[in-house]
């Protein structure tokens, strides 16, 4: 399974967390961390001081924040590896793995116990298949082989762990059938187990037994799973670290990471916006959502592939008036629709059990519930949301709106609708619906302006006007319209898809034809129209037609007037072609092996000492200590002594770096060249190396990773800046701009009004008004000489970028001029300016000016230059030449 880019950010500080835990504690990790810039800019609020947790102040612990239907559990079950590798280094770990709800913990159980499910089939990548998985009641069935040879994952609740509880006092009673677990066990180890009442004998309980092989602790949306723990529950599990995964953290579990609700939209994971629509009262609401089902399954037709649209409606309990008889009641006898296309799905009604909603001969397109689904329930199907209730008081409604916020296969669809959630709700007003919607997105893991950016208000015709509610959804205007009474249909069919899109055909009640024009449209369009329009009309339908087109010059973005904006693309000539300039286009043709390299790792940078009891190695001048009581108990775990040799050091290193850019022949090659030059140069006994297997994994990990950085640089020099390069620029598959391609962005909300931006809302600007970025930005827009100009977002797909030597760089506004030229503008502070990465940034955007042959201009600006011109005089320099 490929993971999407956040995901794989997500792990990836999670892994540099963790490594650092080794080297310098998690409270100093932590810091590290969290303080790096572009993490700081991340957390935003979320940044917080380090909490220790009350008496295990080396045990790791963060949280991270992913919204809903970003894939938390898929993540917590690659984090194990993580885990495994960077800080708890021992071949197979035990995971208690707890989940807020009974429901979900029996799913849970259920979904890592078959291999099909791609939860299981994470964790089977991971660990080769040796994997058990237990629900916490079936404690006593976990035999030491499971823990000895294999990942073993036990499910259960904050309940089970809690001693005021029976299953809770299971976990913590005498089991003599545990006894096997303790037998020859080094007891005298764990002081702190807990005894037999009245006796030394230490209890053979699944507690005490948790306590001895240190779990690592999943915590998946279970809210309360530490901060619920009271400090002796959590000092008898005693886990090596804890990772807690979920929407809404609180502001004490040291967040980690932060995932925003726009990157799953921008990975195509979730249907953004939420298009609102209010109604006096819940019949309305109903007609409404059924309504916009229809509307949805005509679109749905044309995808490429199959969707049946579903309504999720949320019912009343049964003491209040709309309960899910009555709802149901009301859709088959007054709506119409046939019951084996209703589903209930309550605690007694379970509708949706072995029902695929995904096959196309399933007919379900309505489903009933009252607080919750089945808890895990998953249907990207699910496109609308009804609510018989004010939203603000009703419960459980986010679990709900997280169903149909899914997007189908993961995939953004070809037609605009199709992109987009939809809820129907019973409230007097939008803005009281839209503020409470907000407060149940923001519950789901979204910033609050997020939340506000992604919901709309539903449009009931063209020439409604602007929509109440404040600062509610992405304010464009409303398009100008054109709207007359024709003869007969005007045929279309010569029409691009634009035009198509932008003419309503429709029949009108006393039997007349009605043309309705929404926005900009070619001369085609409005030549087909005019040929239906009666003679006696053409001249008056000339006089709208030409008032409409002024309406629409006057009222529009350049983006919306369809006008073209087209950057072109560095390109460069590799192996005899043309190709996109791409740091990963450069990398595959680049011929290079780890072979190349010695396989030598210095004194610095690896070294084992072993004193009395304790184990110490130095890492890049970093010293790591490992007493022999921790890591006695992985011993046994390793292979048996008779084969520690080289080579199988060699193999289980290998699988531990696993980097795909190699073949694992070259991999196991260069690793045990470095193995053989530690014992046999070096004089580090096998066994030790054994023993710290996982560091030098990862080591060897980072040293990879160092050549790879170095080969890119040669790469980057050989195809861009060498003499024998040859760099030019090319509009074929450049970088064309579109109306909506910034949808969904943070908006600058400033005061002024810019008129040659391309898109009608203007993406956020650094430090808004009083900025120097604005200062920029006001300068380009007052330079007569340019036509339009975008504002670039930085590591938007659909960006203008260059590449770097391991990288991107995403300049801060481009521009087209009126003479048909292009400039790029790169605003730096002066205190940046001697930077290595800008002096990087500054080298390709004039590599590019110059393979553009006098097409495209390429300014770094600053405040004040060194001849003492201010932004406007830079930019106006740049464009006379």
């Amino acid at each position: 399974m490929i993971l999407k880019e956040y995901q794989k950010q997500t792990l990836t500080t999670l892994r540099a967390y963790l490594e650092l835990c080794r080297l310098c504690g998690p409270k100093e990790a932590y810091k590290q961390v969290t303080e790096e810039e572009e993490q700081k800019l991340r957390l935003g609020r979320y940044a917080q001081d380090y909490k220790e947790l009350e008496g295990l102040p080396n045990v790791p612990y963060v949280c991270l924040r992913l919204p809903t239907g970003g894939g938390k559990t898929i993540l917590a079950a690659r984090s194990i590896g993580i885990a495994r590798d960077a800080w708890v280094e021992k071949d197979y770990p035990t995971v208690l793995w707890l989940v807020p709800t009974n429901t979900i913990r029996s799913q849970t159980v259920d979904a890592l116990k078959n291999p099909k499910h791609p939860y299981r089939q994470q964790m089977d990548e991971l660990f080769e298949g040796r994997v058990r998985v237990f629900d916490i009641g079936d404690f006593d069935q976990v035999r030491p082989q499971d823990i000895r040879d294999n990942l073993t994952v036990v499910v259960g609740t904050i309940q089970t762990l809690r001693v005021d509880k029976t299953e809770g006092r299971k976990v913590y009673a005498h089991h003599e059938d545990m006894e096997p677990h303790f037998t020859g066990a080094p007891l005298n180890d764990h002081p702190d187990l807990e005894k037999q009442e009245g006796t030394e004998q230490v209890k053979f309980s699944f507690a005490n037994l948790l306590h001895m092989v240190h779990p690592i602790m999943i915590v998946d949306e279970a809210h309360n799973a530490v901060t619920g723990l009271s400090r002796e529950m959590q000092q008898r599990v005693s886990p090596s670290c804890i990772i807690e995964f979920t929407a809404t953290p609180r502001f004490n579990s040291n967040i980690l990471h932060s995932v925003t609700a726009q990157e799953l939209k921008d990975e195509e994971m979730i249907k953004l916006p939420i298009v609102l629509a209010e109604h006096p009262n819940w019949q309305s609401a109903v007609d409404g959502a059924i309504q916009r089902r229809q509307e949805l399954t005509n679109v749905a037709n044309d995808d490429k592939k199959y969707i049946r649209p579903i309504v999720l409606y949320q019912a009343q309990k049964k003491n209040e008036e709309v309960t899910v008889d009555v709802l149901k009641k009301y859709l088959v006898e007054t709506s119409g629709i046939d019951e084996d296309r209703i589903a209930i799905a309550t605690g007694d009604q379970r509708g949706l059990d072995g029902i695929d909603l995904f096959d196309p001969k399933c007919k379900i397109e309505h489903v009933i519930t009252i607080e919750a689904l089945k808890e895990g329930w998953d249907c990207s199907f699910a496109y609308v949301f009804c609510s018989v209730s004010k939203i603000q008081s009703a419960t459980a409604v986010e679990q709900i709106l997280g169903r149909v916020l899914r997007m189908p296969f993961a995939q953004r669809r070809d037609q605009a609708e199709l992109n987009r959630s939809y809820a129907h709700v019973s409230e007097p007003s939008f803005a009281q619906a839209a503020n409470a919607l907000r407060d149940r997105l923001v519950a789901m893991g979204f910033d609050e302006e997020e939340a506000t950016l992604n919901i709309e208000q539903e449009k009931i015709d063209h020439d409604q006007l602007p929509l109440e509610g404040g600062e509610f959804g992405q304010k464009a205007k409303p398009k100008p319209t054109l709207l007359e009474t024709v003869e007969a249909a005007p045929d279309l069919s010569a029409l691009s898809d634009e035009d198509q899109s932008a003419v309503e055909v429709k029949k009108a009640d006393d039997g007349t034809i009605e043309v309705t024009v929404s926005g900009a449209v070619s001369e085609d369009a409005i030549t087909a129209i005019s040929k239906v329009v009666p003679k006696a009309k053409q001249k008056g339908f000339s006089e709208k037609a030409a008032e409409f087109k002024n309406r629409v010059e006057k009222d529009l973005s350049p983006a919306a007037r369809r006008i073209p904006f087209k950057m072109p693309k560095l390109v460069s000539e590799i192996q005899g072609e043309l190709e996109f300039a791409d740091p990963e286009i450069f990398d595959e043709c680049h011929d290079w092996s780890l072979l190349d390299y010695p396989t030598k790792l210095s004194e610095t940078e690896f070294a084992v000492r072993e004193e009395a009891n304790v184990w110490e190695i130095d890492l890049d001048g970093r010293k790591l200590e490992i007493s022999y009581a921790d890591e006695e108990q992985q011993l046994s775990l390793d292979v048996d002594v008779t084969g520690w040799t080289e080579n199988n050091l060699a193999l289980a290193i290998d699988k531990l770096i696993s980097d795909p850019r190699f073949s694992q022949s070259e991999r196991f090659k260069w690793v045990l060249g470095h193995v053989h030059h530690l014992v046999n140069e070096r004089d580090i006994s096998l066994s030790s190396l054994w023993r710290a297997k996982f560091v030098l994994g990862r080591k060897l990990t980072a040293k990879i990773k160092e050549l790879k950085e170095t080969e890119a640089k040669k790469a980057y020099q050989q195809y861009l800046f060498e003499p024998e390069a040859k760099p030019s620029i090319t509009f074929d598959d450049g970088f064309d701009f579109k109306d909506g391609m910034y949808d969904g962005q943070k908006p600058y909300r400033g005061k002024f009004k810019f008129k040659k931006h391309f898109l009608e809302i203007v993406p956020e600007i650094d430090g808004g008004d009083t900025g120097e970025e604005f200062q920029c930005a006001m300068a380009i827009e007052g330079n007569a000489d340019v036509k339009h100009w975008l504002r670039n977002i930085s590591r938007h797909p659909a960006s203008f970028r260059f590449p770097l030597a391991l990288g991107w760089t995403y300049p801060d506004f481009v521009a087209e001029l009126k003479d048909g030229r292009f400039l790029v503008v790169e605003y730096k502070g002066a205190h940046l300016l001697a930077d290595h990465e800008t002096k990087e940034k500054r080298l390709i955007g004039e590599l590019w000016e110059r393979a553009s042959d006098g097409k495209g201009l390429y300014l770094m600006a600053v405040k004040q230059d060194d001849e003492g011109r201010d932004v406007r005089a830079q930019v106006a320099e740049k464009i006379k030449g």
